[in-house]
């Protein structure tokens, strides 16, 4: 385990760009991702940028539950990404150079963001490469592990309520502990929602700390659906990240108004999703409409967060941190499911205007 990182100025002098680096590499996810993981001190470095391409030298990293969900499936992902390859998607870090379609951003500037899939030149390794689409510049004042945190969670819990909800309106969120549900509790009542927040007994503290409006234990009741239910259609948005119980999405009839719209945001399987798609109502299939959320980088509401950041109106909840050496045990942090909010892996080092990489000098 780690302590927070240090302040770091916004813009540093020019790094020369690398050749190799230290990173986290895989070549096979058997048994699982983490399993395969090796510590490489002289990994070849990602190619010069081109187009809108930006090349950043990694502070901080982020994970989650697609660096190894995707990599494990197996032939596809393989032929997509490539191997080998070091997992990781959420950054932050500093600008080395950039492609001639991206010179918006300068040289040692500090940025944070997401690549929107796994790559082969992931966030867990001392340098990365992405779109200047997916990044943005860190406001002043939001310290580099907050940032690192917000990427593709932060994005996600955005694209879950922004279009689907206006102010006043009732939102449940199933799963609101995690690393996405601790920023839709708080983007929600930035947008003038009153949150219902479903968690266990030992994260409702902290989920009222965060803002809900209300919580549920589900360790408490032996039929939340019912408990749902007693209470007639008052809701008018839902977020899943469980899955369960099963029968949430086909009796939600009985607590989501009619013009809701029930958002599945992971953690159900494919099968079950396209069951839910295509199965009509009137063959006992669910009655609201069943939406199935795909991230995708929008630096606007990078921007937003970074904006809400350094109001402090909203916060990145980090579960842990751990230092580069230990991704391995993040890993095994993240399978477990226990983590309440972000998960962050301190990739390199800022002291005052030199930046201090944790392996090998360049």
């Amino acid at each position: 385990m780690s302590n927070p990182q240090p302040p770091h100025p916004d813009i540093l002098p020019p790094t020369p760009p690398p050749t190799n680096m230290k990173a986290w590499l895989y070549s096979s996810t058997s048994s699982g991702l983490e399993k395969n993981l090796e510590l490489n001190p002289t990994a070849r470095a990602p190619p010069a940028p081109q187009g809108s391409q930006v090349l950043i030298q990694v502070l901080s990293a982020s994970l989650n539950p697609a660096d190894y969900k995707v990599p494990e499936l197996g032939l596809p992902a393989r032929l997509y990404i490539g191997t080998p390859a070091s997992p990781g998607m959420d950054i932050c870090g500093r600008v080395v150079t950039t492609g001639p379609l991206a010179r918006h951003f300068r040289e040692g500037q500090l940025v944070f963001g997401s690549a929107a899939t796994p790559i082969k030149f992931g966030s867990l390794a001392e340098y990365t490469l992405v779109t200047a689409d997916q990044i943005a510049a860190v406001p002043e004042g939001v310290d580099v592990d907050s940032a690192a945190g917000v990427g593709i969670a932060g994005q996600t819990a955005f694209q879950s309520l922004e279009g689907y909800v206006r102010a006043g309106d009732k939102v449940l969120i199933n799963g609101a502990s995690g690393g996405c549900g601790t920023f839709e509790i708080q983007i929600a009542k930035q947008m003038g929602c009153r949150v219902t927040a479903i968690c266990s007994t030992r994260n409702m503290e902290l989920c009222l700390r965060l803002g809900a409006d209300e919580v549920i234990d589900y360790t408490a009741e032996k039929d939340l659906v019912g408990v749902l239910a007693a209470r007639g259609t008052v809701f008018d948005h839902i977020l899943d990240h469980i899955g369960t119980p099963a029968e949430m999405y086909y009796q939600c009839h009985r607590f989501l108004k009619e013009d809701g719209v029930f958002v599945q945001v992971g953690a159900s399987s494919m099968t079950t999703q396209a069951g839910r798609l295509t199965w009509p109502a009137f063959l006992g299939g669910g009655r609201r409409r069943y939406v199935v959320l795909m991230y995708k980088p929008v630096q606007r509401q990078l921007v937003q967060l970074g904006e809400w950041l350094q109001e402090r109106v909203v916060k990145v909840q980090v579960d842990s941190l751990y230092e580069f050496e230990e991704v391995v045990k993040a890993f095994e942090k993240l399978r477990s499911g226990r983590a309440r909010g972000k998960i962050v892996v301190h990739v390199g080092k800022d002291k005052g205007n030199n930046y201090e990489p944790f392996g090998i000098g360049m």
